[in-house]
């Protein structure tokens, strides 16, 4: 017999950048300086992610388009792939997305299905939570405890044939 499924998620909204710690202001003040370095010819919608790893660095990324659609890539996952590539043995502590169009403030954004699905792949690997600050309306900040928040029912190596 059918019967309901509740999902509980907790995820604080913060009022300012004030409320932020200061690893946290840090993440989210370079997820915004990368936005610059975006390549948005096309959504003139520029996107940069940020990530805070164990050693104290930022590695950084951003959308990037292409005229054949959709072979352009999302911020986050360019920066989770490039780090995976140039910096393999780093833990993330935290995780933040920022966007703004051409001209204009930054706004909201979430990360698409296909980025969700990623993040929770390398939070998977590395075995424990990632925190994540991702823009709300009107200024606010979305902090959240684990990436694993925005994909609850995630495909993951569990779903996989064992061999």
């Amino acid at each position: 017999m059918a019967h309901p499924l509740h999902l509980t998620i907790t995820v604080e909204v913060l009022d300012s950048e004030a409320e932020l710690t200061p690893a946290e202001a840090t993440v989210w003040q370079q997820a915004r300086a990368a936005t610059d370095h975006s390549y948005a010819p096309y959504s003139h919608f520029h996107v940069g992610a940020a990530l805070l790893l164990d050693d104290g660095s930022v590695f950084r990324g951003t959308n990037q388009e292409n005229a054949a659609y959709p072979s352009g890539l999302c911020a986050e996952r360019t920066a989770l792939f490039g780090l995976a590539v140039n910096q393999p043995e780093r833990h993330i502590l935290g995780m933040a997305v920022a966007a703004r169009p051409a001209t204009g403030p930054f706004g909201p954004a979430m990360p698409c299905g296909a980025c969700r699905q990623v993040m929770t792949e390398y939070e998977n690997r590395q075995g424990r939570a990632i925190p994540l600050l991702l823009p709300g309306p009107n200024g606010t900040i979305y902090r959240f405890r684990s990436l694993a928040d925005l994909l609850p029912f995630q495909f993951n190596a569990d779903d996989l044939p064992k061999r």
